[in-house]
């Protein structure tokens, strides 16, 4: 006889689950002889206290198991039946009403993976990124390079302005107080780097050495000391030195200090390039993605399983904990973090994962060994001894995994993008790097 599923609201189901208490009794018996071959009880010797004994002392704990053991016996065989796929953990409560003799019942509440309708993907709008790497851009990079290994020589009389190092006395003080962390004698910073607080940076910029400056700074309300967060700070500072940055030629030896052993200049600009241009690619396809994504979930208005965005949403409140403590953050495991604030990205990413599991499979999107291989041969680009690289990741197979993971989403993006309709975007280089 085929189980009745009473359906409650939304995905969720339940089902009786009915376990003959004689079945229980059966392996609780023949549980307890076994224990009994080889129970240490005082007052006998190994192997031959009496049953009942053995009974008072172990009966308790193997009955709580077996029934859970017969419980879960039943629900596979109702799920195995009415081929339902049970999303998150069933919940169990006793059923008292209705239950013969002789018989232990139970309720069983869960949640069911829902029916996922594909979108017609030819209905769909998508952006296709795209940008150029040009030789400016290159240049720019090489320049950013050359003023990260700045030699700074310090000038007589020169105001201090971007890009100079500036060497400076501090004190700062709220109501007359000083606070932790105001005051440093001899502290070098870089203007225009950002290390310090832009009403910092705008008071010192014009300074020379053996000026001194009183200034009033407010201190933002997210700032990361809460003893000044908010607060209006007086500082007084003094100039000891104001220096400025040399940048390296571009020479033999400038390529040699980026890892070009030979010293060869137009060979270290093609490196530079081919970096770029695999970083760029990088980041155009990961927009690409996020508006096939973004147009896939539009489309779809399907229910998820509640467990499983609470799942998710769980699992990033951990990850965000996890950050403070890796930021220094006191009290990280107690702070407070509402599951609340995530649930509606953690639904999103249910719903994709659900919607891209289902195209996977409809269109025959698995990861193949050789795209796997040339796209770890692709990332192992990155460093210096490619080879060792891809060896390490073929090796392992949950580094394997995780490039099959984004092989298997470039696919489900190719697919889309096949099929759907694409507008090409070209992007500035500034813009997809983040630079603008």
């Amino acid at each position: 006889m085929q189980p009745v599923v009473e359906k409650l609201s939304g995905l969720e189901r339940r089902v009786d689950l009915v376990v003959s208490l004689a079945d229980v009794e059966k392996e609780v018996q023949a549980q307890l002889k076994r224990v009994a071959r080889s129970a240490k009880v005082q007052g006998f010797r190994p192997g031959k206290a009496p049953l009942s004994i053995i009974e008072r002392s172990h009966g308790p704990g193997i009955r709580y198991d077996v029934i859970n053991e017969e419980v879960g016996r039943s629900l596979d065989r109702v799920l195995s039946e009415t081929k339902l796929r049970v999303a998150g953990t069933p919940s169990l409560e006793p059923k008292t009403e209705g239950v013969e003799e002789g018989s232990l019942a139970f309720l069983a509440t869960f949640e069911v993976y829902p029916d996922v309708e594909l979108p017609d993907l030819s209905s769909l709008s998508i952006t296709r990124s795209q940008c150029a790497v040009s030789d400016a851009d290159v240049q720019r990079t090489i320049d950013i390079l050359r003023r990260q290994r700045a030699i700074y020589e310090a000038r007589e009389g020169r105001q201090a302005g971007e890009g100079d190092r500036v060497t400076l006395d501090f004190v700062g003080r709220i109501d007359g107080e000083e606070f932790e962390g105001g005051k440093a004698e001899n502290f070098p910073f870089v203007l225009g780097q950002g290390r310090m607080l832009p009403e910092f940076e705008a008071a010192v910029t014009g300074m020379s050495a053996g000026e001194s400056k009183t200034f009033p700074l407010n201190f933002p309300e997210d700032y990361g000391s809460a003893e000044v967060a908010g607060k209006t700070a007086e500082f007084t500072i003094t100039v000891n030195e104001v220096a400025e940055g040399v940048l390296p030629e571009v020479d033999d030896e400038f390529a040699k200090s980026l890892g070009q052993a030979e010293g060869d200049v137009e060979k270290l600009l093609a490196d530079v390039r081919a970096n770029i241009e695999r970083e760029v690619k990088a980041r155009v396809q990961a927009r690409t993605k996020g508006s096939v994504m973004d147009a896939l979930v539009t489309a779809c208005t399907f229910d998820v399983p509640k467990s499983l965005v609470k799942n998710d949403a769980e699992s990033r409140v951990a990850a965000a904990r996890e950050d403070l403590k890796q930021r220094g953050v006191p009290n990280a495991d107690s702070v407070p973090i509402p599951v609340e604030a995530f649930e509606a990205e953690s639904e999103r990413r249910v719903r994709l994962g659900l919607l891209v599991s289902e195209l996977v499979s409809s269109a025959d999107l698995q990861a193949k060994p050789e795209q796997v291989r040339e796209r770890i041969e692709e990332f192992a680009q990155n460093y210096e001894q490619p080879a060792q690289v891809v060896a390490y990741y073929l090796a392992d197979r949950q580094r394997r995994a995780e490039i099959e993971a984004v092989v298997l989403e470039d696919n489900v993006v190719e697919h889309v993008l096949s099929n759907a309709q694409v507008t090409d975007e070209d992007v500035a280089f500034d813009e997809i790097m983040g630079t603008n």
